[in-house]
């Protein structure tokens, strides 16, 4: 269920869609497309709802399901008959195949394709109208490493061409490395809508960790400092609110001996749990929340 949402993806950038499992992001872009509709307010597309769209394929494209597939068709067939009911020529058919890396088995029928394949032919159906606006709901899912590389510089150059590249995902490192804007959602309400740095700042500590053979003197003239400083189990020191320049000095000057001084930041994954947690529908070992 969605409730009361409301955001604005903008051309230019990637924006990663995140939330928990149940939190809305498939219903969400069911509605962007029209496959679902909404009880109150609406989605626009460059001010225009997606059903208004006389050829839909050179406005958005998308992937929400890349098994949707006839399995007896072709890979090139499969393509050539989405081109047509959008007037677009068959000669971009090769050139998308060419582009997610299919052309070699452009004649097999789909049904005896690998997820990975099955994925880079649900690419070349969204890039097929080569549209201005792009939707992805897990695009990673079921590549390899190589693919994985490969479909994060498309989305990359695809925003660079100025166009609108929306992407749902669970992986959060993959996000981390793609996405310059965010859009989290839990329980189908916003949560965040804020570029990527600003996110994790917003909801996690950075410290400073520092390794050294004098760790309760350290502790003293950091306390003395008015610094908070926590011991880790491997004997580190964690100290908050502070910068690892002042540390070094405070270290110099009470001629401490240091082994590491460095600034450590949360990842994404541990901004989005901390942000979520109270938004997670199940929860292992205790059950539906």
């Amino acid at each position: 269920m969605v409730d009361d949402l409301s955001f604005t993806v903008r051309p230019g950038h990637v924006t990663g869609f995140l939330g928990p499992n149940g939190a809305g992001k498939s219903t969400t872009m069911r509605m962007m497309l029209g496959l679902d509709r909404p009880t109150a307010g609406r989605v626009l597309i460059d001010g225009e709802p997606y059903g208004l769209f006389p050829e839909p394929l050179r406005r958005v494209g998308a992937m929400l399901d890349a098994s949707a597939v006839h399995g007896g068709r072709s890979a090139h067939n499969h393509l050539l008959w989405l081109a047509r009911t959008n007037r677009i020529p068959g000669a971009r058919v090769r050139e998308v195949l060419a582009a997610v890396g299919l052309e070699d088995v452009a004649g097999k029928r789909a049904k005896g394709f690998s997820l990975g394949m099955t994925q880079r032919l649900g690419i070349a159906a969204a890039l097929l109208g080569d549209p201005p606006v792009l939707l992805f709901d897990e695009p990673v899912n079921g590549l390899d490493p190589e693919g994985v590389l490969w479909i994060r510089n498309l989305l990359k150059g695809l925003a660079a061409e100025g166009r609108t590249v929306f992407v749902s995902s669970h992986l959060m490192s993959e996000t981390a490395l793609t996405a310059e804007h965010l859009v989290v959602i839990g329980r189908g309400r916003l949560l965040a809508d804020t570029t990527v740095s600003r996110f994790v700042e917003a909801n996690s500590r950075s410290y400073v960790r520092i390794r050294t053979p004098e760790p309760e003197r350290m502790r003293d003239v950091l306390a003395a400092a008015g610094i908070q400083v926590e011991e880790t189990r491997d004997g580190a020191l964690e100290a908050y609110g502070t910068e690892a320049a002042r540390l070094g000095e405070l270290a110099a000057v009470n001629g401490l001996t240091v082994h590491e001084v460095s600034t450590q930041r949360a990842s994404l994954e541990e901004a989005f749990m901390r942000l979520t947690g109270d938004a997670v529908e199940y929860r292992a070992g205790g059950g539906r929340r």
